[in-house]
């Protein structure tokens, strides 16, 4: 279904990819940010990872995740349950309870899941469901299941999250668009920023885009643009995709720092990505609407209330 192969030599090698302390923000972000794109992983001793993963990242529990936001100043949260954790999403649901209102989920689950077990999530606080289509992860997902899927989810009030490969995208838009409910897309499509705003794959992205049943996270910044940060400003074929993106489809559009990095070719520095948003959002207008009134929107974090179901 949606649970990636065991990588033994992988799996055996905890990786830190998150930087214990990074930089302080020169930019101040304003009240009720959300970053929604992040993943919490252990303590293994309550939270063992999955037998089935493709690689073993360093703890990163809810506690260091909350400190961090503290200290980017960042009030909201949207954490992504892990390929680590595989389809128990336990870890993301203890966080969600931790978080006192102020952060929701994403979950995995299989593609045949019931209403009753959508229903359960949502009233924890998930509010979508994630499904990868990367090669790296071995997932194989029934595209017509997944279509059937998505009408449970319209009853739960929850909305389908994908991280695919660039080169699938003609192949999978046609689906997507089947969607029951909208559709958010990770990373930026995971497209090669060196091929600038007129490569083939972004402007697949963005005739997508052109649906409003379409969301993107222009999150990964550093991750479309693999080079090693050594630019000054970093990062400037990641941010230009992304400022984009933000100018031509203002509504849906959201941001995340993809904290704690996973599978990641070099170690990010979350207050230099923090920093970068007054480069893709330089109107106060674009970051609340980037950063505040999208979330809102599609998660709806007022319409949770902690200790309460959703």
């Amino acid at each position: 279904m949606n649970t990636p192969s065991i990588v033994p030599e992988l799996a055996d090698q905890p990786v830190q990819t998150y930087l214990s302390q990074p930089s302080p923000t020169q930019l101040r972000l304003p009240a009720k940010a959300c970053d929604t794109h992040v993943h919490v992983f252990g303590p293994t001793d309550r939270f063992p990872y999955a037998m089935a993963r493709s690689h073993s990242p360093a703890q990163a529990p809810k506690e260091k995740l909350f400190a961090l936001h503290q200290f980017l100043g960042i009030e909201r949260c949207v954490i992504v349950q892990s390929v680590v954790h595989g389809l128990d999403n336990s870890v993301v649901a203890d966080a969600i309870a931790a978080g006192r209102g102020n952060y929701l989920g994403v979950a995995l689950v299989a593609v045949d899941a019931s209403a009753q077990e959508l229903q359960g999530l949502a009233q924890q606080g998930f509010r979508g469901v994630r499904f990868h289509f990367m090669p790296h992860l071995g997932a194989s997902v029934d595209l017509n299941a997944l279509i059937g899927l998505t009408h449970r989810l319209a009853e739960a009030r929850m909305h389908l999250q994908v991280h695919f490969h660039p080169s699938l995208i003609d192949e999978l838009s046609p689906w997507f668009k089947r969607s029951a409910v909208p559709v958010v897309i990770d990373h930026m499509a995971r497209v090669d920023a060196t091929q600038g705003l007129s490569g083939p794959a972004f402007q697949a992205l963005c005739r997508l885009l052109d649906n409003a049943l379409f969301h993107v996270k222009i999150s990964g910044i550093d991750r479309v643009d693999e080079k090693l940060p050594l630019d000054t400003p970093p990062y400037p074929r990641g941010i230009e995709l992304a400022h984009y993106l933000l100018r031509e489809f203002p509504r849906q559009c959201l941001w995340g720092t993809d904290w704690p990095h996973p599978n990641h070719t070099h170690v990010p520095d979350d207050g230099v990505l923090v920093d970068a948003l007054a480069r893709i959002a330089p109107t106060p207008a674009l970051m609340q609407q980037l950063l505040v009134d999208n979330p809102e929107a599609l998660y709806r974090f007022e319409a949770f209330r902690w200790g309460a179901a959703a």
